[in-house]
């Protein structure tokens, strides 16, 4: 298969990548210099031309999508702009975009959190980000064509990211590998419109 990992030069990506290399081609883009493309996942121009450049695929996995992590009482409104043009329209942008170059019965995988039904302090743009990725998944699914599928994984804090640690008190990190399956069932699984939860 050929997947494309938006967000292959962070943690998550950096992971996927070198799990499905063995058995697949992947096109690693990254939002700065060091991937095969770059990618701005906020716009529009950007999010089409990496899909020119990358050509006909058959699975996009993203693990990207900035939000603001901050106090709620000092939390502006252009703060909370943060996840929602990033988090939550960057990886609509990907899918909206990506449907017309997208093989058929090929999948789309986004990524979300546990904040969305356990929310923390300081992450409230978060928690908002990933309940709305979540509605879009559900909405999306029933609606792409040509057998093309999208579910969005799920995880908690994660154990390569221990600096989150703190923040989620009496949360059990989610390992690399049950990370790596969580995508695995999407990508290479028959399921549509899930959240995957990989713990």
């Amino acid at each position: 298969m050929k997947i494309i990992i938006v967000g292959a030069s962070g943690t998550m990506g950096k992971c996927l990548s070198s799990a499905f290399e063995k058995e697949n081609e992947i096109i690693r883009a990254t939002g700065s210099k060091g991937g095969d493309l770059q990618v701005d996942i906020t716009s529009v121009e950007s999010v089409e031309a990496m899909f020119k450049k990358a050509g006909p695929f058959d699975a996009l996995i993203c693990t990207a999508g900035p939000t603001h992590v901050g106090p709620w009482n000092k939390m502006t409104p252009n703060d909370f702009r943060t996840g929602l043009e990033g988090k939550l329209m960057g990886q609509v942008n990907l899918v909206l975009i990506g449907q017309h170059y997208i093989n058929p019965k090929g999948s789309f995988t986004l990524i979300t959190g546990a904040l969305s039904n356990e929310p923390v302090p300081m992450f409230a743009n978060a928690s908002a980000a990933n309940g709305a990725i979540e509605g879009f998944v559900r909405a999306a699914a029933i609606e792409l064509e040509h057998g093309i599928r999208i579910n969005a994984v799920s995880p908690t804090v994660i154990e390569n990211s221990p600096q989150y640690f703190p923040y989620f008190q009496g949360d059990i990190p989610v390992t690399m590998l049950q990370l790596e399956y969580g995508f695995r069932k999407s990508v290479f699984g028959a399921n549509t419109g899930q959240i995957i939860k990989p713990y």
